[in-house]
């Protein structure tokens, strides 16, 4: 969700823009410099080694981290049975391994400072069990959870964290995991599928006014809260039937 380093640059911060695809980054960095800084730094946040030299690259270039932003993602989409071992732990490597090792060396520069900030991205997924990305809704309650004790942890520190739990957005997600867009857009109520950027600016808005968590938009926030407390005898099966992975399955 590169555009929510659109919206830190329309609010007059500089921006350090990382993924693995460097051609990528040089265009939406074009698009931003008029206004502010922003440097490109082409890196795999799966790739540990990468990883350790990431903060110390944007300190070779003379910036210092203020806000940090963890929103790169992957997931498998349909039955584990069908799926493979290595992309089930793969999404477990960049949804959760490389935001706790990005999170950890940046609250450990944060600290000192008295001053910093931290935005991870969830999803409404990780707010219940959800048969057919079963492991990818497991990666996203992990970040709910971990992004709620962090904040316990940096009470007074003058560091916030935030977690953005987006229901559906359209992303390269889908077409990452080999989900028809249209297919998988079918099983969910239009009214619940939100702009990317009104999903950025809600949390940079929530990171800004420092509220620990945001699911933007009521209609994804009332059922998200909904699935929590339902009994999970009525909502697996509920679940279940409607996502069109398995329903597909089914035929």
């Amino acid at each position: 969700m590169l555009i929510s380093q659109r919206e830190l640059a329309g609010r007059g911060h500089g921006v350090t823009l990382v993924a693995r695809r460097e051609d990528r980054l040089r265009a939406l960095a074009e698009e931003l410099s008029g206004a502010v800084r922003v440097e490109v730094v082409a890196c795999d946040v799966a790739d540990a080694a990468a990883r350790a030299d990431l903060l110390a690259e944007v300190a070779r270039r003379g910036l210092t981290v203020d806000v940090l932003v963890n929103n790169a993602g992957i997931g498998t989409i349909g039955p584990v049975a069908e799926s493979t071992p290595e992309a089930e732990v793969a999404q477990v490597r960049v949804n959760v391994e490389a935001l706790i090792d990005l999170t950890t060396r940046a609250v450990q520069q944060m600290v000192p400072r008295g001053r910093g900030a931290i935005l991870n991205v969830g999803s409404t997924a990780g707010f219940q069990p959800f048969p057919g990305q079963s492991g990818y809704a497991g990666t996203k309650a992990f970040v709910r959870t971990y992004t709620d004790g962090l904040r316990g942890e940096l009470a007074g520190t003058g560091v916030t964290v935030a977690a953005l739990h987006p229901g559906p957005v359209r992303t390269e997600f889908l077409q990452t995991a080999g989900m028809d867009e249209r297919t998988f857009a079918s099983a969910f109520p239009k009214q619940l599928w939100m702009p990317s950027r009104a999903v950025a600016k809600a949390g940079i808005d929530a990171l800004a006014e420092d509220r620990g968590a945001v699911i933007p938009g009521l209609q994804n926030e009332i059922p998200a809260r909904l699935f929590e407390f339902m009994p999970r005898r009525l909502l697996l099966p509920l679940l279940a039937s409607r996502h069109p992975a398995l329903r597909r399955r089914r035929r």
